[in-house]
Formats: structure tokens, C-alpha cells, sequence
């Protein structure tokens, strides 16, 4: 009779096992799914609030439209001053030349002609010890730290990271794809490198 019971146990043990392993890989499944569709949605909607029209996804539509016009429009050697001239006012106004300035050189090192994480290193932290990341600056001698780089760090699972100033003699190129080491860094190390 105790032996029966144990079999039944372990039986059940077994089926709610495999049932937390298909709950798990449908979760793999469908996760991805879900969070990308939400972070679309969100800036879908965001922007749609902007214009709003009262038709879902016009608003969006129409300042994405504005913005590509705008680019259009700004790399225009016509209006190329125009857009100079209102860059230079901002950018000497007080306290809006901190915001200012600040959005745009961080757009910049993303998209912009002066992109700045596209030297990919790797800092020794200590024996062993190795840390991804970004060069943004190469000298610091301005700053009072000559032999010394800027080198930005990107948070894993998220949109931040941490500006060290590191020796030089510490950091190490590397040699790959810097859109994939970022991909790397921001994954936490799950997404794969793909050997070139």
C-alpha cells in the first residue's frame, strides 16, 4: 500500500515537473513577444498624444513623417545655416545649453555624425577580471588626467550605464563588432557573438 502511494507521489511530482517546464518555455516563447510589442506600443502611443487626431496611430504617423521631413529638410545645404544658427542660440542660452547640449551629444553618439561608441574595448579591473565597454574620449589631458581615456559602461537589462576615466594601459581593443558587444553588454551576456 506505501509503495503505491509513493508511486502516485512521484507521479505527480513528475507531471507538475514537466507542467513548470512547458509553463517556462512557453514563457521563453512568448515573453519576447509581449515585451517588444509593449515598448512599441508605449512609444506608438506617446507620440501619438502629441498630435492627436482622434485616429489611433495617425498622430505617430504624422510626427514621424515631421521628424524625416526635418532631417530632410536639415541636411539641406539651403537651410544647413538656418539650423546652425538656432543650434549655436541654444546651445549659449543659460541652463537650457545644459539640457540642450547634453540631449544632443548623447543622440550624436548614437546616430549622429560623431558616433561614439563605435571603439569597443575591454578594461582590466583587476587580475582576470574583465570589463566591456565603450571608449568616448581618448585624452583626458584636459581634465587634468593626461594617460588617461574615457570609457562608458553600459548597464545589462537596461538603457544606462557608468563613465569610469581608466588608464590606458588598462583598456585592451576589441577586435568585433561594437553593435554586437553592445548587444552583448545589454543582454547580460546571453545574446551570442557571432565569430566574423
Amino acid at each position: 500500500m506505501g509503495i503505491k502511494k509513493d508511486r502516485i507521489k512521484m507521479s505527480l511530482r513528475q507531471r507538475m515537473a514537466r507542467l513548470i517546464n512547458y509553463f517556462l518555455k512557453g514563457l521563453l516563447i512568448v515573453l519576447p513577444f509581449v515585451v517588444t510589442f509593449s515598448i512599441v506600443r508605449s512609444v506608438v502611443l506617446t507620440l501619438d498624444e502629441y498630435v492627436n487626431v482622434g485616429i489611433p496611430a495617425v498622430g505617430f504617423l504624422i510626427v514621424v513623417t515631421s521628424i524625416t521631413l526635418l532631417g530632410f529638410i536639415g541636411s539641406n545645404l539651403l537651410t544647413k545655416p538656418l539650423f546652425s544658427l538656432v543650434d549655436d542660440i541654444l546651445s549659449n542660452v543659460p541652463f537650457i545649453k545644459i539640457i540642450y547640449t547634453s540631449v544632443k551629444d548623447f543622440m550624436e553618439a548614437f546616430v549622429g555624425d560623431k558616433k561614439k561608441f563605435n571603439t569597443p574595448v575591454l578594461v582590466e579591473m583587476t587580475n582576470g577580471l574583465m570589463k566591456p565597454g565603450f571608449i568616448t574620449q581618448t585624452d583626458l589631458t584636459s581634465l587634468g588626467l593626461p594617460g588617461y581615456c574615457a570609457v562608458y559602461f553600459p548597464h545589462s537589462y537596461a538603457f544606462s550605464g557608468n563613465l569610469f576615466f581608466v588608464d590606458k594601459t588598462k583598456v585592451k581593443p576589441y577586435t568585433g563588432n561594437s553593435t554586437d558587444l553592445m548587444k552583448f553588454i545589454v543582454s547580460g551576456g546571453v545574446t551570442a557573438i557571432e565569430q566574423e
